[in-house]
Formats: structure tokens, C-alpha cells, sequence
């Protein structure tokens, strides 16, 4: 082991990986940042791992998912890792 679970690809003063630094930060959550060419062209590395050269990017290690987009990376990180990972069940309430 010894790997951080997730690993974050992003650049600085980006309002979109700032969105996912908060969430990351409000669940508590273990990560590396790796920070990247500002030049969208240069990103080699994103594009390796996600096949797209956008940031934000994550590596989720634990679950083996890899994911750009912020409102995609948040949405996942509160589904895995937020209150609704563990209490699924407790919204639906009107069975038949």
C-alpha cells in the first residue's frame, strides 16, 4: 500500500479545481494534487489517464475510476464518499 487513493490533476488559480479541492477537503478525503502545463496542448499526462486533456482529473486508486469534468468529479466523490454513500436506503420511503 503506501499509495494515496486519490490522485488530482489540476492547475493553479482554476476555479473548477478549487470546486473539487473543497469537497475533497469537506469529506475528508486523502489525495495528492499533481499540477499541470497551464498549456492545454501540453497536458500528456491527463490525456494518459483519462484520455482527455481537461482538468480537473482524478484517479480514484480505491475504486479504480478515473474521471475529468468538476461537476462530474464532485458528483462522484459525494455519491462515494458522502452521506449517501452509506445510507442509500434511507431516502426512498414509499414502497407499494
Amino acid at each position: 500500500m503506501g499509495e494515496t487513493p486519490i490522485t488530482f490533476y489540476r492547475l493553479q488559480a482554476c476555479p473548477y479545481c478549487e470546486r473539487v479541492t473543497r469537497t475533497l477537503d469537506e469529506l475528508g478525503l486523502e489525495y495528492r494534487s499533481r499540477f499541470v502545463e497551464p498549456l492545454h496542448s501540453k497536458r500528456d499526462v491527463v490525456k494518459r489517464i483519462s484520455g482527455k486533456r481537461s482538468v480537473p482529473a482524478i484517479v480514484d486508486h480505491g475504486t479504480g475510476v478515473t474521471m475529468s469534468e468538476s461537476a462530474n468529479i464532485v458528483e462522484y466523490l459525494e455519491r462515494t464518499y458522502g452521506d449517501d454513500a452509506d445510507g442509500s436506503e434511507a431516502e426512498t420511503g414509499g414502497a407499494a
